[in-house]
Formats: structure tokens, C-alpha cells, sequence
């Protein structure tokens, strides 16, 4: 290279001044008082402590560069315009805010920094010129695989081949050695994953191929391509959604001709539905801009969260209930729906006409409450606080799968309890099974596993979970599949005689506790209902399998429990307090011992070993609201002389005891110590 980069570098890493007039490009990217990267692109913001993402990223892509076999003339001018693509992100906040009242678009990168070159070294002689059309199409190829520009955008550079500046072999070199280090600079991986779909696009336009703008569904199939390789069914959902809702294919046609900027970043967690209402409601509007950057969403979205960059459930949560406020219909005619809460904003800059910004606004209230809600993530008292407030604020529902950042933990805890969900399979009959709220998908993957050519269905209220089972069974290939719907209606989904075993796993309990009945939570009613519903989609034969907890018998023992923690003591303070289901009281008989009815007791124990963390999600349930002999005559009343109960038995559920040996002393009111009573029911229901 004519400038040694990579030397310049080291030097101001050791402390050296940049020399403004040598390397006026990597001064500007030393100054750079920002910090702008793509959320992808780290795991965590300590990484972005004390350094300069952005000229290490270059300084990797010249690295890469001198590791290539090229002519001296392709790498000085490779070597310039990775230097200065990056321009725009660098600049002091008094730089930057002169190249804005400048007219330069540094929130397009390849347009500022292309701005901000021909500024320095205008009027531009040949090399100049090569280097400055360069920069205007730096990294377009690699936006144009991602769905973020059409190839049209690069067309351009051929005005260096109609010019005679430089020849199509040349430009296809160039491109070539350039895309290398964008892309290996990101990471080696991403370059070998995409070094054949580049070469094929440089190939496609240099030669000037036919580079018609790709299919609607191809472009939107690009920006999706990380939540396709997580198991969305894009194809089918897209197509689904097209053809529910007239106008939409129109609405998202409007992309053509546009470019838009972080989208994966800012979109990739949101469901396919939630995306593409975004997106309408951005191209439907008006006065539809150029240049659509949704930067703003992206570094609204995520923060620190126990070391790791996460994103930011509790925003997230709330904008997914705005959003399922709004209809296509009204996006699709430009209507932002107004929230209370929450609201998608579209906003411009001064001098920027072509150029929109997207992102939710929260208001203050709104705002504070969720910084509330991650300042008490350290403080186990404050975060339930936190959250319930946060529930009854936004009026989100407790019973949707939402356990924000102890959701990954969750999951694996329903999924590792199939041992326990095993005991069902053996009393499976037919051809058809639907489990009703299948969580992780543990019992549907254990069905699939013993009965692999039976028709297995699983269904649930929560659209998150719906969501990510459909993506696991895509990933992992599976038979079954899920559809949203509500268990106390389930003849709306299938028809009379259709399903051979409805399964309950764990699941009555948390119906009774979260689904009104006539407006009421913890309504035997509710669990009435359910079994109605299961029993009017079964056929003579069919069978309804319930797992659930229970309430032991004589009902008024009582139990002493001595804590071997005095936080213990504390949690069933606060238990006391917050669980609505029924009044649960004690007496103090000690520091740290106090006498219970046996099954407020156990209902307190039974939230006290999913811990702390847990404790939150836990007190909104009721895990014994029937003894045996309660459960049986509810099943009679309600099912009538048809329903023959052919197996009911109850027993303890491994893990009670272990979990609470070292955190409690379980005694009888004698004060002997005592086996904890029987937690779990298994019952079977024969259709007569």
C-alpha cells in the first residue's frame, strides 16, 4: 500500500497523534465520540468499553486485504475506500454536526461517507473518482443478499466501465477483493457462508444481466433470514397473511425502489405478522421515504443483561400488545394506531427528505416503569414489585408465557420434567392427541416419540408460545403441529368425535387460576369448562388424561414448618400477601417455625421451591384446587353418567423432597418430622 493503514493504526493505539493531513480518514474515525454498531455484531456492551468498534472493524478489513494475493494498484485502492466508508460514522459531535448542516445523509453510511470524501478531495481527479463511486456502493452487495437494497442500487459503479476508468475485469476484481474484506472483517464465517452468492452478484452486475427486481416474497424471504434459519415458516405464514388481508401485497410492494437499514437487528425477534405490520405502516405512509433506517428501534430495544446484550422483553412485550391492537386494514391506509403506552413513530431530520427514522416511543410513565422494572432485576423483593406493577400497568396477561428474562429457564424446566409427563402416554387410545397448553413442547415431542404415525396437535392461548414451537418444529423437523386457540372452547377448533385423547398436562391448574370464568380467576368453573370442551370433541372411547395437582385429604391437618433460611420466613410473608386464590394464613410458633393447615402449607411450598426468581410467576397460581374425591365428583357432576373415571391415583411428585430438604423441616404438630403429602394427581376419563 502507498499509506501504511494498518501502521498508522498501531501507532495511535500506542498513544501516537493521528496526522490529520496523511490519514485524514482515520483521524476522523479516532475521533469518532459515537459509538455506532450494529447490534449484531456483539454480545456484550462491555465489548464496546474503552475502544473504537468501528476502526477495529477497519483495521480488520485491511488486514484481510494484506492477506490477499492482488496488484499493488487494486490494493492502495481497496485500501482507500475501506478507510473512508466508514467516515460516517466517525467525527467528533461538532464534526458531525457540521457535515449535517452540510447536507450529508450520515445515517446511509455508503452516502455520507461518499459525501464526506468528495468534501476533502473535491474536485476528484480519476483515482479519486474510482475511489468516491466505491464508497457510494461500499457494502451494498452484501444489503442486497440481506433484502436491504435491490441490486439497482449498485448499478451505479458501472459508470466506472462506461468511462473507460476501468475495465469490466478490473471492476469484477475490485468488487470482489472488496466484499472479501467487508465481510471477513465482520467474520471469516460470514464471508465462506456468502464468497458464491457474492461472486455470482458481482458476476450479474458487471456483465450488466438481467438484475429485474426480485420477487416480492424474495426480498421480504431475505430480511427474514434469521428468523427462517430459527424456525419460521415464512413461506406459508406470508402467504397466509397476503391473502387474509386484502391490500396488504400491495402495502409491501411499496418497498421497491427503497432501502432499508438494520432491520434484522431491530425486527428479527418480532413474529412475522408484527414485522409486516411495521413495515406497512411505514411504506403506507404518504410521503414514504428513500431511505428507511430503523437504527433508532434497534438501539431502543436492547441492553446489559447479566453480562450478555439482550433484548429488552419488557419493551418488547409491550409493543407486541400495541401491535396486535392494529389491523392491516388500517396500516395498510396509513393509519398509526394511537397508544396509550406505546406508539410507532416515523420521524426525519433536518435536510434529510429522503430519509426516515423508525422506532416506539414510550411515555414517561411508561418509561420509567421499565427502567424501574431492569434497575430491580439485582433486588429479588423489587423485581416482583417491579413486574407485577408492570402487568397491571400495560394490562399484560400474566399467563402468556411471559416470564421475560427467566423464560430460557422456564422452558428448560418443563421440558425436563418428561419423566414426570410420561406416566400419561400409556393411556393413550386413537389415532388423534391434542395437548392442551403444551409449554416447551415436551409431552407433543414424547407423543411424536411413542406414537409417531398419530395426528398430534397442540394447543394454546399464548401466541409467544404458538410462535416458538412452530419454529422448533421446523428446526427439528418434528410431526406435530400447534394451532392458538382457547381450551374452554376447543369444539371451535375441531369437530365433534375428531380428537381420540385430550391430555392436561399441569395445565387445569393454571386455567383455574389465570382464565376467568364469568369474570372470575380461581373458578372451579373454569376447570368445568375445560372439561366439557375436551369432552364434546371426543368419541365413544376417547379418553381425557388429566396430571395436575391436588389438595390431600383430611383437608384439616395441620403442619408445622420450620425454615432453615430466614428468608424463608420472609417469602411466606409476602405469600401471604400476594396470592389471591384463597386466603392463606399461619401461626408463629417459633423464630422461625410457624403452624399451617397442610395444604396452605404445601400451596406455599410448592411456589417456594421454584425459588426466588420464579416467586413473581408462581404466587399468580393455585396448584391444588381439588382433593381426589372432589376431582371425581366434579368429573360426574359435570360429564355425567357417559364419563367413566377408569384410572385415578395420586402421588407425590419426585424432586418435593429433595428440593425442600435443605430449605425446610416438614413436621406434624407433635414436631416429628413428616413425609410431605401426595402433590400430583393422574386420572383417566373413558367417553362412554
Amino acid at each position: 500500500m502507498s499509506k501504511d493503514y494498518i501502521a498508522a493504526i498501531h501507532a495511535y493505539k500506542a498513544g501516537a497523534q493521528v496526522n490529520y493531513n496523511e490519514y485524514p480518514a482515520l483521524g476522523y474515525l479516532a475521533e469518532a465520540e459515537i459509538k455506532l454498531v450494529n447490534a449484531e455484531r456483539f454480545v456484550s456492551f462491555k465489548e464496546l468499553e474503552n475502544s473504537n468498534p468501528t476502526l477495529d472493524y477497519v483495521e480488520r478489513t485491511l488486514r484481510r486485504l494484506s492477506e490477499l494475493s492482488c496488484s499493488y494498484w487494486l490494493r492502495d485502492l481497496v485500501a482507500e475506500v475501506l478507510v473512508w466508508s466508514e467516515a460516517a460514522k466517525g467525527g467528533t459531535v461538532a464534526r458531525r454536526t457540521e457535515w449535517l448542516k452540510a447536507g450529508f445523509n450520515l445515517f446511509v453510511h455508503n452516502i455520507g461517507s461518499a459525501q464526506i470524501f468528495t468534501s476533502h478531495y473535491s474536485p476528484l481527479d480519476a483515482f479519486g473518482t474510482v475511489v468516491r463511486e466505491l464508497i457510494h456502493t461500499h457494502g451494498l452487495i452484501g444489503q442486497f443478499l440481506r433484502g436491504e437494497v435491490e441490486l439497482s442500487e449498485s448499478r451505479s459503479v458501472l459508470k466506472l466501465v462506461h468511462s473507460g476508468l476501468l475495465t469490466r475485469d478490473e471492476l469484477a476484481d475490485v468488487l470482489t477483493v472488496l466484499n472479501d474484506c467487508i465481510l471477513t472483517g465482520v467474520s471469516p464465517e460470514l464471508w465462506e457462508a456468502n464468497r458464491a452468492e457474492v461472486k455470482a452478484v458481482v458476476g450479474q452486475l458487471v456483465h450488466e444481466q438481467d438484475d429485474r427486481a426480485a420477487d416480492l416474497m424474495d426480498r421480504y424471504r431475505a430480511l427474514r433470514k434469521s428468523s427462517i434459519h430459527k424456525g419460521e415458516a415464512f413461506d406459508q405464514r406470508f402467504s397466509e397473511l397476503c391473502e387474509g388481508h386484502e391490500g396488504l401485497q400491495a402495502s409491501l410492494q411499496r418497498i421497491e425502489g427503497r432501502t432499508v437499514w438494520f432491520v434484522e437487528s431491530a425486527l428479527g425477534d418480532f413474529s412475522l405478522e408484527e414485522f409486516l405490520k411495521i413495515f406497512s405502516c411505514v411504506l403506507n405512509q404518504p410521503d414514504a421515504a428513500k431511505h428507511i433506517v430503523f437504527e433508532p428501534l434497534m438501539n431502543m430495544l436492547y441492553y446489559e443483561h447479566q453480562g450478555t446484550k439482550k433484548i429488552n422483553l419488557y419493551k418488547k412485550r409491550i409493543i407486541e400488545k400495541y401491535l396486535s391492537g392494529m389491523t392491516f386494514e388500517a396500516v395498510n391506509a396509513g393509519t398509526i394506531a394511537q397508544g396509550k403506552h406505546v406508539e410507532l413513530k416515523i420521524t426525519r431530520e433536518d435536510g434529510l427528505s429522503d430519509t426516515c427514522f423508525v422506532t416506539f416511543a414510550f411515555n414517561p410513565v411508561a418509561e420509567k416503569l421499565i427502567d424501574f422494572c431492569v434497575a430491580a432485576e439485582n433486588s429479588d423483593v423489587l423485581y416482583e414489585r417491579a413486574i407485577l406493577m408492570l402487568y397491571d400497568y400495560f394490562g399484560l396477561r400474566r399467563d402468556e408465557f411471559d416470564r421475560f428474562h427467566n423464560e430460557e429457564k422456564y422452558i428448560s424446566h418443563m421440558n425436563g420434567s418428561s419423566d414426570f409427563k410420561r406416566v400419561m402416554i400409556d393411556y393413550i387410545v386413537g389415532g388423534t392427541v391434542l395437548d392442551v397448553g403444551p409449554g416447551g413442547g415436551v409431552m407433543l415431542d414424547l407423543v411424536e416419540e411413542l406414537y409417531p404415525y398419530e395426528q398430534i396437535w397442540g394447543i394454546d392461548l399464548s401466541e409467544n408460545v404458538i410462535d416458538i414451537l412452530n419454529k422448533r418444529r421446523v428446526v427439528e423437523n418434528r410431526k406435530w403441529n400447534v394451532k392458538k386457540g382457547n381450551a374452554l372452547h376447543l369444539e371451535e377448533y375441531f369437530r365433534k368425535g375428531e380428537v381420540d385423547t385430550v391430555l392436561f398436562s399441569s395445565v387445569l391448574h393454571e386455567l383455574y387460576s389465570y382464565v376467568p370464568y364469568e369474570g372470575k380467576r380461581f373458578n372451579r368453573e373454569t376447570v368445568k369448562a375445560a372439561l366439557r370442551s375436551a369432552y364434546s370433541i371426543l368419541p365413544r372411547g376417547g379418553r381425557i388424561i388429566i396430571r395436575d395437582g391436588i389438595m390431600t385429604e383430611p383437608e384439616d391437618q395441620v403442619r408445622v414448618i420450620e425454615f432453615l433460611d430466614r428468608a424463608g420466613q420472609e417469602m411466606l410473608d409476602s405469600y401471604c400477601r400476594d396470592f389471591h386464590g384463597r386466603a392463606v394464613s399461619y401461626e408463629r410458633v417459633g423464630d422461625r417455625t410457624v403452624k399451617m393447615k397442610v395444604n396452605d402449607a404445601m400451596e406455599f411450598l410448592y411456589t417456594y421451591t421454584w425459588g426466588e426468581e420464579s416467586y413473581v410467576h408462581e404466587v399468580q397460581e393455585q396448584f391444588g384446587y381439588f382433593t381426589p374425591a372432589q376431582y371425581a365428583e366434579v368429573i360426574r357432576e359435570t360429564l355425567g353418567e357417559t364419563a367413566q373415571i377408569i384410572e385415578l391415583r395420586h402421588f407425590l411428585q419426585d424432586g418435593y423432597t429433595e428440593a425442600l430438604r435443605s430449605k425446610v423441616r416438614f413436621m406434624d404438630e407433635a414436631g416429628n418430622e413428616t413425609a410431605l403429602p401426595d402433590s400430583t394427581c393422574l386420572i383417566v376419563i373413558e367417553k362412554g
